[in-house]
């Protein structure tokens, strides 16, 4: 579903050029969920806003559903994110005038859908979402969960195949936050939607199909962390000092990239 192959993002300042990602090569599968993790600043967001076409790479392709869209122009990439790609940000950007039933329609209406229509979508995923209730309030009456439940609902509503987040329990407590990835990927799940999501989260991101880790710029596979069956807790592994890798568990899912 989404493709990235040998792509590096510099940006150029006056002393000279910033390498931010380098030769970053992976595949996102059809329906498949992958966590994306790595310290602050080593360039997730810049990965996800490539794999989004809101920027394009130094050099390298991206590849959306078969289609090369490295070189798109800004309409055509526009056109890519209305019909494939949906966004979640760790703040909701909700509209703060509109209604939550509103704000989920939005996406449907600027796209020409029927205000019935698009209403009725909206009631639908909003049921899927426990908010049925909460439909005519406004961001400001909504719970940080709430409102955070309402913009992934928006970003599902055009049913894109591709789902990318960053960091989008974040803003969240640590129940919340459990609450609202755990809806959120039932619902992924379900719909068969591929999602790319950042996170410094690593029990949310153990939930996943797969993690990425960013290192230098780098992107690569990250093996999952065995569990102590009694007490359920991630087991620590010492690092191999000749090959300075983790030592990987027997899985039956690759973790390649």
């Amino acid at each position: 579903m989404l493709t990235l192959s040998k792509v590096s993002k510099d940006f150029v300042q006056a002393n000279g050029s910033l390498e931010i990602i380098r030769e970053a090569t992976f595949s996102l599968s059809d329906g498949e969920v992958v966590a994306m993790v790595g310290p602050s600043g080593c360039g997730k967001s810049t990965l996800l806003h490539i794999c989004g076409l809101l920027e394009q790479p130094t050099s390298g392709s991206v590849i959306i559903d078969g289609v090369d869209c490295t070189k798109f122009s800004d309409v055509e990439s526009t056109k890519i994110r209305g019909e494939k790609i949906g966004f979640i940000y760790q703040f909701h950007h909700l509209l703060p005038e509109f209604t939550a039933l509103e704000n989920v329609m939005m996406p449907l209406l600027i796209s020409g859908v029927s205000r019935k229509l698009a209403s009725e979508k909206a009631n639908s995923l909003l049921e899927e979402f426990s908010l049925l209730h909460r439909v005519n309030n406004i961001p400001s009456e909504l719970s940080g969960g709430e409102q955070q439940r309402v913009a992934i609902a928006r970003a599902l509503i055009h049913q894109p195949k591709i789902l990318l987040a960053d960091e989008p329990t974040g803003n969240l407590d640590e129940e919340n936050a459990k609450f609202v990835f755990s809806q959120f990927l039932k619902i992924a799940r379900n719909k068969k939607v591929s999602v790319l999501m950042v996170t410094h989260n690593l029990e949310l991101a153990e939930k996943t199909d797969r993690i990425l880790t960013i290192h230098g710029g780098v992107a690569g596979a990250k093996p999952k962390a065995e569990h102590d069956a009694k007490t359920n807790k991630p087991i620590k592994k010492e690092v191999s000092k000749a090959s300075n890798k983790l030592p990987r568990k027997k899985a039956t899912k690759s973790h390649s990239v």
